[in-house]
């Protein structure tokens, strides 16, 4: 398997970039391009044992920055790293693009190269967390900010054929987002999404959801518009970053509680790394003609190489080829 990295792509590239494609191509034994400025990456790649590694360094002069402008970096920086290496998906040079780069930006020079795939009205930027039962896909998390009906309709398809190909999921659930499950509860889109998605028969629809149900673990897929979504997943990263600060400061305020937070210490790693959002890697963008995974600005070495585990897994369970068939059957 090839799979593109964005070298440039986190905030502190090239360092995480690099470091993370080594351990996956470790790991996994794939061929990793890493894309970018080749004097910085080689650089990094000399702080690591590469010896018998499949990596190549693919060269790009330019680098689309967070602060950059989606629209005017995906016309004008055709020599970007996200370009050239989107640009090796698109040509069949590459099975796979992962960057930790500017979201949106992402999103245009992806529909700019890939294009949609027949059928899809927007592409979806989906984010996998876990849950006490399993795992749950968000869509869209932030690509669409407002959507139409019809939209989520496709939204819910795509993610549920990547639950079922890349996660292995057998019958994925999959709910409407809401403040009340009853059918009249929610705002006018969902109001007019809940008819379609009932009548639909592509997927499992279970019906609308609260948040507590959905940390609950009661469906697989959990459906909304990109403003909600990205409002929602910041808010469960921001609880937990939290919940881990009050943890740690409520051990250090006495002899006793310090003592018994030595003691749980191998319980408070499990449920970090349970809810540690560098663990899943990064939000697989569904509906182009490419698998592309977009990870957060901040990954570290781990988030990089679980965003190569992510690829690899779409690519393995042939999603792309799902979605495309699973639209045309929507279609027809």
């Amino acid at each position: 398997m090839r799979i593109v990295v964005d070298a440039m792509g986190s905030d502190a590239y090239p360092q995480p970039d690099v470091a993370g494609s080594v351990l996956a191509a470790r790991e996994w034994g794939d061929t990793i391009l890493l894309v970018g400025d080749p004097s910085k990456i080689e650089a990094e790649l000399a702080k690591h044992n590469t010896s018998g590694l499949k990596l190549e360094v693919v060269p790009a002069s330019e680098v689309i920055e967070m602060t950059d402008k989606p629209a005017e970096s995906a016309k004008r920086k055709l020599n970007s790293s996200m370009h050239i290496g989107m640009g090796l998906v698109r040509d069949e040079k590459a099975d796979a693009f992962v960057t930790a780069g500017n979201t949106g930006a992402a999103l245009a020079v992806a529909t700019l190269h890939m294009k949609r795939i027949r059928g899809i009205s927007r592409p979806v930027l989906t984010a996998v967390f876990r849950n006490p039962a399993g795992y749950t896909i968000m869509a869209d998390f932030g690509a669409n900010s407002d959507c139409r009906p019809e939209w989520l309709v496709e939204f819910a398809t795509m993610a549920n054929l990547y639950a079922k190909h890349a996660l292995g999921i057998e019958s994925p659930r999959v709910a409407l987002l809401s403040n009340g499950e009853e059918e009249g509860k929610g705002n006018s889109l969902v109001h007019e999404t809940l008819p379609l998605m009932q009548n639909q028969t592509q997927f499992h629809f279970v019906g609308n959801m609260e948040p507590k149900e959905v940390l609950r673990g009661d469906t697989d897929i959990i459906v909304h518009d990109g403003f909600t979504g990205n409002i929602m997943g910041k808010t469960l990263e921001a609880t937990a970053s939290m919940v881990t600060q009050l943890i740690r400061e409520e051990i250090g305020k006495s002899p006793v509680s310090t003592l018994g937070g030595a003691l749980a210490r191998p319980a408070f790693r499990r449920v970090r790394k349970r809810i540690d959002p560098y663990e899943i890697g990064g939000a697989p963008l569904l509906g182009v003609n490419g698998i592309v995974i977009i990870g957060h600005g901040r990954s570290n070495d781990v988030a990089i190489k679980n965003a190569i585990r992510q690829a690899r897994q779409a690519v393995e369970g042939k999603v792309l080829d799902a979605i495309k068939a699973g639209i045309e059957g929507t279609a027809s």
